[in-house]
């Protein structure tokens, strides 16, 4: 019988064992799942939402109730509506904007339309002008044309790129051409070099958001996403837990504090990831820490706040540097 007790004991305690190296195993496998969902970069980069917009603050451009502006704009619509962008239409956007269309719009003016979109959110403002002018000479009159475009991030001003091209030689039109004259023979014209306006900016677009697919490193070169992260309630050693998650999210580029103090900290994070994925990951980050917070987002501003609890240790990080 003794001989039996001790059989029985030794047979447990190498089922314990079993258990414990299986239960040890589970843990390590949960952890590293849930790093592998912060460092796997998204391949299939999201294209950007679009609103195209014309500037004639200036006195010598073409305003934007001419036919010839609207030409220009559905070309350059359709340029990028046939590279898959979502290009969304101001009209609609500004539907319930009481306040009537105006003409000769500053770039103020039009980047507070394209922020003013919430449904959807507007992420990428392509502003063009159009230029035309005249010369009238004793046989002729000599018409040239100048389409420029450029690409602005909306949430945070960024410069994305700019292109312009104009009508090379110039167009001939009767003597005495007035200004419907002008326009009908500018409105022919400038419709083929938005097309060619268009399809470059498209290029630079698809660069930007895509990369070169032919590159091994692609991921690196997709459209980068510009967000202001607030955390408050954290106090210092609490922010060096969440930075260490942060620099390890897919598509992390960098960042740079803006204000540290002693329970708040705000910094600027560059990501190529999108905004709902970047949610998920701050949420991830939290429930790991056992940092039980509330998330709000608006614009491109995260505020993760702290909710405290009464004599609630928190989690220690005991990994050797």
């Amino acid at each position: 019988m003794p001989y039996l007790f001790g059989l029985n004991a030794a047979y447990y305690e190498s089922i314990l064992i079993k258990v414990e190296v299986r239960m040890r195993l589970w843990n390590s496998i949960f952890f590293l799942s849930f790093n592998l969902c912060l460092l796997l970069p998204a391949f299939a980069a999201d294209k950007p939402n679009i609103l195209i917009i014309g500037e004639d603050a200036a006195g010598d451009s073409v305003p934007n109730d001419s036919r010839v502006f609207k030409r220009v704009l559905d070309a350059l619509i359709n340029q990028m509506h046939d590279r898959g962008f979502d290009v969304y239409d101001e009209a609609i956007l500004t539907l319930l904007d009481k306040t009537p269309a105006k003409i000769r719009r500053t770039d103020r003016e039009i980047i507070e339309i394209a922020r003013a979109s919430k449904r959807p959110p507007i992420d990428i403002i392509m502003i063009f002008q159009i230029y035309a002018s005249s010369q009238n000479l004793a046989s002729r009159t000599r018409i040239n044309t100048l389409l420029m475009g450029r690409l602005l991030n909306v949430k945070t001003g960024k410069h994305l790129g700019s292109f312009e091209v104009d009508s090379g030689k110039n167009f001939n039109g009767p003597v005495e051409c007035k200004q419907e004259c002008i326009l009908t023979i500018v409105g022919d014209k400038s419709r083929i070099l938005a097309n060619d306006l268009g399809a470059i900016l498209a290029e630079k677009l698809l660069w930007i958001n895509n990369g070169d697919e032919m590159s091994d490193h692609n991921d690196l070169n997709r459209m980068i996403t510009e967000y202001a992260l607030i955390f408050d309630g954290f106090n210092a050693k609490e922010y060096m837990a969440i930075e260490e998650y942060l620099v390890i999210f897919s598509g992390y580029a960098q960042h740079r504090p803006i204000e540290i103090r002693h329970t708040r900290s705000e910094i600027w994070y560059q990501s190529t990831i999108k905004t709902a994925k970047l949610d998920r990951n701050l949420n991830k980050m939290l429930a790991e820490l056992d940092m039980q917070s509330v998330i709000n987002f608006e614009g491109n501003t995260f505020t993760v706040k702290r909710i405290t609890f009464r004599n609630k240790k928190t989690q220690e990080n005991n990994e050797i540097w």
